[in-house]
């Protein structure tokens, strides 16, 4: 059988299990009835929820058709490397019952997918068998670890966006706390001021007063902060709020304490970025911009010293 062929077959299947969990269209006529009523922008907008809403279910019937099949050859037997990995999803800020399973399952997904690729570039390159195997593996190996890459960027990406937007959030939360807010308080109403500036830690503070509203102690809260976030400055701050609450000192004097350190790290950390441009410069500068330079300054000399050798022999 056709490499091409195999591969049609494999389109086609997937197109008709997608079509057939599709669900049907079937709010048309009230849609239309709707907007012939003059109802036309709440009618668009429940028209994008439908979709929306759609879209999630399809997605979701897909998962959970392929995720326990895919999950197999990747199922860490171990709890503890479960937990592990289920606290670098939500370091991602993959908070999801599901997170760890669909990753695991796209991990299977993803090699196949680049296996069946290397298999159609070696067999359009015509390599023979056994390099054909090599290169098969070698994108099976590659898609298996690019969800690991992925979501190694993810928590980079961020732990940053955490860490840029804490000394403001910090700032907040002094001046909630000096007005009269309790701690808990002041961490809702700073979340919900934060959100359109630094959503990932407005929301990593909105998970803190959930669990807090569900009883969990502040300080095992503020802990579960620490974890998730895997930040050294978020840490700092929280022992120092359990220990200004453990001696009775004032929160709002170590929150402004902490923020201004924050600050002060923050700039010596653009700083340092500053000073590296320099080093990192070089490289590009010796292999790209010096060669053009001396091009141009030394390559007239040069043809005009190769032209008056070329007419007098007698200097050879």
């Amino acid at each position: 059988m056709s490499l091409y062929l195999l591969g049609a077959m494999v389109v086609v299947s997937i197109v008709l299990v997608v079509y057939a969990l599709w669900p049907r269209p079937d709010q048309e006529g009230e849609t239309i009835k709707r907007r012939m009523t003059g109802r036309k922008a709440q009618a668009q907008a429940q028209v994008r929820a439908v979709r929306q809403k759609a879209a999630e279910s399809v997605a979701k019937r897909v998962m959970k058709t392929v995720a326990p099949i895919a999950i197999r050859p990747v199922m860490k037997q171990d709890a503890e490397e479960m937990s592990k990995l289920r606290m670098r999803l939500a370091t991602a800020g993959y908070h999801g019952e599901n997170a760890p399973t669909t990753f695991l399952a796209s991990k299977t997904v993803v090699a196949i997918c680049f296996g069946v690729a290397a298999a159609g570039f070696a067999w359009a390159k015509g390599y023979p068998l056994p390099t054909a195997v090599g290169v098969i593996m070698i994108g099976a190996g590659v898609g298996f670890l690019a969800p690991d890459l992925w979501l190694k960027s993810g928590i980079s990406k961020r732990m940053e966006q955490i860490r840029h937007g804490l000394p403001d959030t910090l700032d907040m939360l002094v001046i909630s706390v000096e007005s009269g807010l309790g701690l808990d308080a002041a961490f809702q109403r700073v979340g919900e001021e934060m959100r359109s500036v630094h959503p990932v830690l407005a929301e990593e503070l909105q998970l803190v007063t959930l669990e807090a509203q569900m009883g969990i102690p502040r300080a095992e809260a503020l802990t579960n902060l620490a974890t998730r976030t895997g930040l050294d400055e978020v840490r700092s701050l929280v022992a120092i709020i359990n220990q200004a609450e453990r001696f009775g000192t004032s929160i709002a004097r170590a929150l402004r304490n902490q923020s201004d350190a924050l600050r002060v790290k923050r700039r010596q950390a653009a700083e340092e970025r500053a000073q590296k441009t320099t080093v990192k410069l070089m490289a590009p500068l010796i292999l790209f911009i010096f060669p053009a330079i001396l091009v141009v300054l030394a390559g007239p000399a040069a043809l005009k010293m190769i032209e008056t050798l070329s007419n007098t022999p007698g200097l050879l």
